[in-house]
């Protein structure tokens, strides 16, 4: 766990919110772009040590002088530009569905931080699909760079005595701090749509059509009426989209609509639809649409809470255990897990408190470990609104980490060291079989491996 070691992982790869995030204010900074390194056939501008380095400032996580940092992400950058030029060499393929799917988890994620994908296209201008097509090809070479990370470090192997020996190397003082960590749970009930309200949102979606078929505006309804804030802004424009991109239903209709035509009512998980067709390119198209969204009504949210407020009931009388009432009675895949909910970020059913939602923070650090929480409100993935109970399965205190409680993590940092020794082998073997040069003004930089030739 020494910072050598370590130093690649700190600025490897940043997270795709972060990087989005930083992209979109940063470019509210001007900066004159050049060229500093060249690693194979891949650059690295002055803009990607720019932003990189904006973004850590927003985030506070700076450590060292400017200059310091710089030459990290310099690193950085060279070492993940080394892996995209033996990616190129190996022929190594990322389908578009892989990246497709790899989007979606992010995004689901992303949206799960948000509170809801209306409140993420809010705060970037932007719908999910135009976000994801300005970051599908850094999806794609944030792929190709793990495949290969993975394939150099794929016969790294560790033994208890190994992480016994790691952890006995780490000085008494500077044992890392384990944060607390809990497991949480959810029982998820979603309100049922009544037919009744699904007749007065395709009435009102048939009265925006007539109008639109009577001579008004499509542009300027969408503005006025959908409910689908990253497009509405643009008149219902969803700019050009590849087939697979949109909800199965909506395509249905979209790619078999002629130019101009004003489609009938389309219905999708994201609520009811009509569409007009601006153009079509092959697997391409460009649409505009008004949404309406499927809300449920007060009456049937009530009943949702009630219904959750009984099997409460039912838990805290010891009638049943939580997991056994996930199991009956949740409406949320999570209930083939127990109810449990997946850290994103590590894939594990372990969160720190500061990787929680602040919402659901605030409701679990008021519970004792196998509480549970009167029914809360949220958004689902879907941006539908329902009700669940959250339960705290386990807490952890913060502590010094030690080898009975954190065995597991001990044996990820031992062989995350492992892994860095041997990435470390392979950088020195790359640098002298590949071309590469750095602009004179980084040469004073400390790098840890000998690319400047």
């Amino acid at each position: 766990m020494n910072n050598k070691s370590q130093s690649l992982k700190i600025f490897f790869i940043l997270p795709l919110f972060f990087l989005l995030l930083s992209s979109n204010l940063f470019s509210q900074e001007k900066v004159i772009d050049q060229v500093i390194a060249i690693v194979g056939k891949n650059i690295i501008l002055q803009s990607d040590i720019e932003t990189q380095y904006f973004q850590y400032r927003m985030q506070g996580s700076i450590e060292g002088s400017e200059t310091t940092v710089k030459c990290k992400i310099l690193e950085n950058l060279l070492f993940e530009k080394l892996l995209l030029n033996q990616a190129e060499i190996d022929s190594v393929e990322i389908t578009g569905e892989d990246v497709e799917q790899n989007m979606d988890r992010k995004f689901r994620y992303y949206i799960a931080q948000f509170g809801s994908q209306e409140k993420l296209e809010e705060f970037y201008k932007k719908s999910v699909i135009e976000i994801k097509e300005e970051m599908r090809d850094l999806v794609r070479d944030q792929m190709l760079i793990e495949n290969i990370q993975q394939d150099i470090t794929s016969n790294s192997k560790i033994t208890p005595s190994d992480v016994k020996s790691f952890f006995k190397k780490i000085p008494a003082d500077s044992l890392p701090l384990i944060n607390s960590e809990v497991e949480i749970g959810q029982l998820v009930k979603n309100p049922p749509i009544n037919i009744a309200e699904k007749l007065i949102i395709k009435e009102k979606l048939k009265s925006l059509r007539d109008r639109i078929i009577k001579g008004e505006s499509f542009s300027t309804l969408a503005i006025l009426y959908s409910e689908d804030p990253g497009s509405a802004k643009n008149g219902g424009e969803l700019g050009l989209t590849k087939r697979g991109e949109l909800y199965p239903e909506f395509e249905a209709v979209a790619f078999n609509t002629k130019k101009d035509e004003i489609s009938e009512i389309v219905e999708t998980k994201a609520g009811f639809h009509i569409i007009k067709l601006i153009s079509r390119k092959g697997e391409y198209i460009n649409v505009r649409h008004i949404l309406i969204r499927i809300k449920p009504s007060p009456y049937d949210m009530a009943n949702a809470q009630h219904y959750l407020d009984s099997i409460a009931g039912l838990i805290h009388s010891d009638s049943i255990t939580f997991e056994k009432a996930v199991v009956k009675f949740s409406d949320d895949p999570s209930k083939i897990n127990g109810g449990l909910l997946i850290n994103p970020m590590n894939g594990t059913i372990k969160f720190e408190v500061d990787q929680l939602d602040p919402k659901v923070f605030f409701i679990i650090d008021k519970l004792e470990v196998g509480g549970i929480s009167n029914p809360v409100i949220y958004e689902n993935e879907e941006g539908k609104q329902a009700y669940r109970i959250l339960y705290l399965k386990d807490r952890t205190n913060p502590h010094r980490a030690n080898l009975i409680d954190d065995y597991n993590k001990i044996q990820e940092w031992a062989l995350e060291e492992k892994k860095q020794k041997v990435i470390n082998k392979w950088i020195s073997s790359k640098i002298l079989k590949t071309y590469i040069k750095i602009n004179k003004e980084y040469w004073n930089c400390d790098l840890r491996n000998d690319w400047i030739k």
